[in-house]
């Protein structure tokens, strides 16, 4: 039988793996460049940290967590997401008693049962950036701005910023009362009914036409914030502008996670139709008591690396894959294979990448190999060069070549590389 990759998962290979690597090159080097430092947290973890930590009633954990018993009997879940997991890993290792906050990025696959299609898989890969232990706005801003100068490396110009605040829990109560009031008197079927009751919010998260024209006249949260919240918000988007990075104002967005309060946001990108959100994150002041925490404040994001390549994509910005090395060596005979194997090996430990040709190719099969490696120079040693002590040296360019002895090939090769 032949083997295929289980449904709903997006596998990169050559060259779509140069643009893969290039998201999360642009997005870890701008945290980088931030303070932020690298974090590695399990792929699975204990099921109750995501039931408290995203939200019991929220369809991720609802319908979407792929969890499972273990052999000793745990119930163990496949992360959905990477938020829960990084604050109780700095929790347990004690992060939060050192210099605040915290700031942490991490990056790898996530899962979520989901009916798959382009842009949204069961398998999925996420850049997470999270900082803990301020609420500072100005690390808002500077969460978003991080995200921001990713988009910017990649040379995306159509993303957009949608802003919102999802008020604190002193004055969201009454936004919660009113929310409800209104959506009480709506025709909702019996499920939506329920989560009026459980978490009105969601509501207005629903994607479905029939429930998103019957919540255009909803209350709008940002006319029931508390003057702390009105303040923070306020100087959020003031920030935003000082740094140069636009914004829209959107009062009835929310996340699809319960842990968010105050800012929230989201980046689009229209060109992507229906899954048109490429990241987005937002403030989690009471995550860490969720899950057995101190009260310890933090804000987040984290960009879906699929939908950030469809967005290349769609742009035109694809990368090329690069060259796979500089210097391919061709031997021609036993004793010259044996004597290339080893210089590669020394120019590999010198810097310079360097492969062969294997299986005792001739030399036009060799020089085929040499051209689809993208190096930049070919050696080539036969019993005639091993005898007189030099090789060729082919740029492939130009298709020049010079005898080079042995013993200077690498400091030859890296010299002329760096011209």
């Amino acid at each position: 039988m032949s083997f295929q990759a289980p449904k709903g998962v997006q596998e990169y290979v050559p060259p779509q793996s140069a643009t893969f690597l290039a998201v999360r090159a642009a997005f870890s080097g701008a945290a980088a460049n931030a303070g932020y430092s690298y974090i590695e947290v399990p792929v699975f973890e204990d099921t109750q940290l995501f039931a408290r930590g995203v939200g019991a009633s929220t369809d991720v954990v609802t319908k979407e967590m792929y969890t499972f018993s273990d052999k000793g009997g745990r119930s163990i879940t496949l992360r959905p997401e990477f938020t829960a997991g990084v604050m109780r890993s700095a929790l347990e290792h004690g992060l939060h008693q050192g210099q605040l906050p915290v700031k942490l990025w991490t990056t790898g696959p996530a899962f979520r049962y989901e009916s798959p299609q382009s842009g949204r898989y069961r398998q999925f890969y996420q850049f997470n950036l999270e900082a803990i232990g301020t609420e500072d706005p100005a690390v808002d801003a500077e969460t978003i701005a991080v995200a921001w100068t990713g988009y910017q490396a990649l040379g995306l110009t159509q993303v957009r910023l949608k802003l919102n605040t999802l008020g604190c829990k002193q004055c969201r109560p009454a936004y919660r009362a009113a929310l409800q009031d209104f959506l009480r008197g709506l025709d909702l079927d019996e499920a939506t009914r329920a989560r009026v009751e459980i978490n009105p919010l969601r509501v207005l998260d629903d994607k479905r036409p029939e429930v998103r024209a019957q919540v255009e006249d909803a209350p709008l949260i940002t006319d029931h914030l508390c003057a702390s919240c009105k303040a923070h918000h306020d100087r959020v988007r003031s920030l935003l502008e000082d740094l140069g990075v636009p914004w829209e104002d959107v009062p009835r967005l929310v996340r699809g996670l319960d842990y968010y309060t105050r800012t929230t946001y989201e980046f689009d990108h229209p060109l992507l139709g229906a899954q048109s959100g490429i990241g987005g994150g937002g403030r989690y002041d009471g995550l860490s008591e969720d899950i057995g925490g101190p009260p310890l404040p933090g804000i987040g994001f984290a960009v879906g690396v699929d939908r950030i390549i469809l967005a290349v994509e769609a742009e035109n910005l694809a990368q090329e894959a690069p060259p796979r090395v500089a210097v391919f060596g061709v031997p021609l005979g036993e004793e010259a294979a044996r004597r290339l194997f080893r210089l590669v090996h020394e120019l590999r430990a010198a810097g310079v990448p360097a492969d062969m040709a294997f299986d005792g190719k001739g030399l036009k099969g060799a020089m085929k190999g040499a051209d689809r490696s993208g190096a930049a120079y070919a050696v080539i040693l036969g019993d005639r060069d091993i005898a007189a002590g030099a090789a060729q040296v082919k740029h492939l360019a130009s298709g020049g070549q010079t005898a080079v002895p042995l013993a200077e090939i690498v400091t030859t090769l890296k010299e002329r590389l760096t011209k």
